[in-house]
């Protein structure tokens, strides 16, 4: 009877175990993964419903296991795109990344936010996760510096004080109208290091299993 109570134990034990086992370990929310791009996105190019591809560039490690590799791919999609004219405002692009895909060929459903770019990269990001590219820059100011500049003097050469300011309109409002025509573009080229947080937990089974 003992025996036959000790070998029903162990198989439960064993059980157990394997269950563990296929469940895996999970990656809190908030964990952080560094990504290098491997797609190279623009306002100027890219469209919603665009994928992208990225490659970790640190290990994921939780409690001394390695759970994500350096090397496994990220992919995901281009949600939102906003290029607007120079003068309202700064071009941004989101992405939603969506997938890890281990260096084995397992999957893993992900919901993540982008929470930075290296800097260098002329980028920013906004707490919804966007990433912003340069808006007006020094080289704006001096177009219209030069603009307002070039009709005040044509405009005082031609009528004295009273043309000076008036050219100096006229020089204001050429700039204002090629501003209008002119947009600026978010640029994130392949190579550049993203960082991403994990917004919900992830199963990482041993299975391969996508889950999230």
């Amino acid at each position: 009877m003992k025996r036959t109570i000790g070998v029903t134990l162990a198989v439960l034990l064993l059980l157990a175990a394997i269950a563990v086992g296929q469940q895996g370990a999970s990656l809190p929310a908030g964990t952080s993964l560094r990504m290098k791009l491997e797609t190279p996105l623009s306002t100027h190019k890219s469209k919603v419903g665009d994928v992208f591809n990225g490659r970790i560039t640190e290990p994921v490690v939780i409690n001394g296991q390695t759970m994500v590799p350096a090397g496994a791919s990220v992919t995901g999609r281009v949600i939102k795109v906003r290029e607007p004219r120079r003068i309202a405002g700064t071009p941004s692009i989101a992405l939603l990344p969506d997938r890890i895909v281990m260096p084995n060929g397992n999957e893993f459903l992900i919901t993540a936010t982008v929470v930075d770019t290296a800097k260098g990269s002329h980028t920013t990001v906004d707490d919804e996760g966007r990433i912003h590219g340069r808006g007006r820059t020094g080289r704006d100011n001096g177009e219209l510096v030069a603009g307002t500049g070039a009709g005040a003097i044509i405009g005082a050469v031609a009528a004295g004080a009273k043309g000076l300011f008036i050219g100096g309109g006229i020089g204001l409002g050429l700039v204002a109208a090629h501003w209008l025509a002119e947009k600026h573009s978010a640029v994130v080229p392949a190579g550049t290091e993203i960082m991403l947080e994990l917004n919900r937990p992830v199963v990482m089974n041993s299975a391969g299993v996508p889950g999230a």
